[in-house]
């Protein structure tokens, strides 16, 4: 019987006869991985819009609204207003750049992480045209940067994975 040598040379370079890893939790599913960290802002966002609704869309609207600081400039006369708005999406800002670093892997968690990031931009986008409270530029700029969380993640993802087909060849 003749060993086919070109074969088993194949099948060496794409990693056939590799040893599977012992410690196969590296390998499972992580609810933690999977979970979308754009979560965090839109809960704080949520919780402040409508735990301060009072009787009113209007004192929610101004809950989100208002400033929380002011800080000098260098310029003569020139203040810097921060509201809460902008300190949630400060907050979202960083964990858009966690997003991004997650969605550089393509195993099944990944896949997850994007469908509930889809999920959370289709409540977002709901939320934002139909409820008072959310109807400001932090909350557009909020839901805008889920939109990008789902793009970048399928199309980063699409791409690592076509890189790790194309390296297997």
């Amino acid at each position: 019987m003749a060993i086919d040598r070109d074969l088993i040379a194949k099948e060496a370079a794409i990693g056939m006869y590799d040893q599977q890893p012992a410690d196969n939790h590296q390998r499972g599913f992580s609810v933690i991985t999977a979970f979308p960290l754009l979560v965090i802002p839109f809960i704080v966002y949520n919780i402040l819009a409508l735990f301060s609704l009072g009787g009113s869309d209007e004192a929610a609207y101004n809950a989100v609204t208002q400033v929380l600081f002011n800080l000098p400039m260098p310029s003569a006369g020139t203040h810097w207003s921060v509201n809460v708005g902008d300190v949630i999406l400060f907050g979202a800002l960083i964990c858009l750049f966690f997003e991004l670093l997650k969605s550089t892997k393509s195993d099944k968690v990944a896949i997850v992480n994007h469908s509930l990031s889809m999920v959370l931009f289709i409540v977002c986008l709901v939320e934002f045209l139909l409820f008072r409270p959310f109807a400001t530029s932090a909350f557009f700029l909020l839901t805008f940067m889920t939109l990008m969380d789902v793009l970048a993640g399928f199309i980063v993802t699409a791409v690592s994975a076509r890189k790790d087909i194309d390296f297997g060849h």
